[in-house]
C-alpha cells in the first residue's frame, strides 16, 4: 500500500505532512506492507511522476501502477463550518476501483488531528478505538476537558443550588422542641439555597479536580436565618459526570452554655443561680455548650461529604447532589440540585 499526499482544505497542516502523518498511522497497523516515504519520493522522481493534484481515482491507479503498488491510499481533511471531516478511501489498482471509503466528522479542534485520523484508519479497517477519546472529538456537548477545549484554561460551572437538608439523632428532637426550653420550635428538615462557585486546577483525561465554594442560606421558609459558607474539594469523571466532593463548613448557630440536671434535663448556665434553693451553693453539675434558640450567634465549623451526578441537556448542566455532616450534637443530612452552562473565559 502505497500513501502519496492527503488533500488538507482550512487546516493548517500541508497535504504532505497530513500524507506523512497517514502513513504513519498505517504502518502501526502492521496489516500491510506500507511504501517508504523516501522510496515513494524516489519513484516518483525516477518516472518523473507529478503528484502535487493527485487525489482521484485515475491519477491514483496511473501512480500505483507506475510504482507497482497492489494499493492506494487516499484521502481529504476538510474544515466545514465548525467541524472537521476526514474521508479516507482505498483504491485497488489492478482492478481500479475504489475498494473502501470513510467518511466521519469530527469538532473543531485542529490541535487533535492525529487522533482524529487514528480513529478514521482504525475504522476503516474494522480495529477499536478507545470510545472516551472517540466522544471527546465528537460530541458537541460532551463533557469538557483538554482534549476538546484545549485552549480554555478555566471552565465556570458557577450556578444556583437549592435543596433541603434534614436533621437526625439529638438534633432531630432539638429542632422540634418548643423555644421555652431551648429548641427551636421548628419541623426538622429545611429548605436551603445558595450559589456555587468552581475553580478547576486539574483537567486530563477520564478526571478534573476542582474546588467548590458554596455560600449558602437555610431556614427561611421556616422564619429562620441560617448563614453557611462551605469549602470542598472535588474530584468529577469527564466520562458520567459522576463526582465527590468533601471539605469543611461554616456556619453561624445559636448556643448557650449550660448543664444537664439530675434528672438530665437541659438547664442555662444562669439558671442554676436564678433558682433560690440554690443561693450559696456552687453548681455540681460540668458546664457544657450546645445549641440553644435563647442562646448568642456563634461560629461553628464542620464537615461535608457529598456525592452526585452532572446531568446535560445541551449545553445546560444539571448537577444533582447528596451530602451528609456528622457531628456529635447529631447528624445533618440533605440533597441538592442546580443548573448552569458552560461559560468560556
Amino acid at each position: 500500500m502505497s500513501v502519496l499526499n492527503i488533500d488538507s482544505k482550512g487546516v493548517n497542516m500541508e497535504p504532505t505532512v497530513m500524507g506523512n502523518m497517514v502513513r504513519m498511522e498505517l504502518e502501526k497497523l502492521d496489516s500491510f506492507d506500507v511504501m517508504d516515504r523516501y522510496d515513494v519520493s524516489y519513484m516518483i522522481e525516477k518516472n518523473k511522476l507529478s503528484i502535487n493534484n493527485c487525489y482521484g481515482k485515475i491519477c491514483l491507479v496511473e501512480v500505483g501502477t507506475t510504482i507497482q503498488s497492489d494499493k492506494m491510499f487516499s484521502g481529504t481533511v476538510e474544515q466545514f463550518g465548525k467541524s472537521i471531516i476526514l474521508t479516507f478511501r482505498i483504491i485497488d489498482v489492478k482492478n481500479n476501483a475504489i475498494e473502501k471509503t470513510h467518511v466521519k466528522e469530527y469538532l473543531n479542534i485542529p490541535e487533535e488531528l492525529q487522533s482524529m485520523v487514528k480513529i478514521s484508519i482504525n475504522e476503516l479497517f474494522n480495529k477499536p478505538n478507545e470510545k472516551v477519546l472517540v466522544d471527546k472529538l465528537t460530541k458537541k456537548f460532551e463533557f469538557d476537558n483538554s482534549t476538546n477545549n484545549p485552549d480554555v484554561d478555566r471552565l465556570k460551572l458557577d450556578g444556583p443550588r437549592m435543596g433541603f437538608v434534614s436533621y437526625i439523632g439529638s438534633l432531630y428532637e432539638r429542632m422540634q422542641e418548643g423555644k421555652s426550653t431551648g429548641g427551636f420550635n421548628a419541623f426538622p428538615m429545611m429548605f436551603q439555597f445558595g450559589y456555587q462557585f468552581e475553580k478547576q486546577y486539574l483537567n486530563e483525561g477520564k478526571v478534573q479536580a476542582l474546588f467548590e465554594f458554596l455560600p449558602m442560606i437555610t431556614g427561611l421558609d421556616q422564619g429562620y436565618f441560617i448563614p453557611s459558607f462551605t469549602v470542598m474539594h472535588g474530584v468529577r469523571s469527564n466520562v458520567n459526570g459522576w463526582e465527590f466532593a468533601f471539605g469543611p463548613s461554616f456556619s453561624l448557630v445559636t448556643k448557650a452554655n449550660g448543664y444537664y440536671d439530675a434528672d438530665n434535663k437541659w438547664q442555662l448556665e444562669k439558671q442554676w443561680s436564678s433558682d433560690s434553693s440554690n443561693v450559696n451553693t456552687t453548681n455540681p453539675f460540668p458546664i457544657v455548650e450546645r445549641i440553644d434558640s435563647r442562646g448568642t450567634m456563634k461560629l461553628q465549623s464542620s464537615f461535608v461529604f457529598a456525592f452526585g451526578r452532572t446531568f446535560k441537556s445541551g449545553r445546560l448542566n444539571i448537577p444533582v447532589n447528596a451530602f451528609f455532616i456528622p457531628g456529635r450534637e447529631g447528624w445533618r443530612i440533605g440533597a441538592s440540585f442546580g443548573f448552569n452552562s458552560k461559560i468560556k473565559k
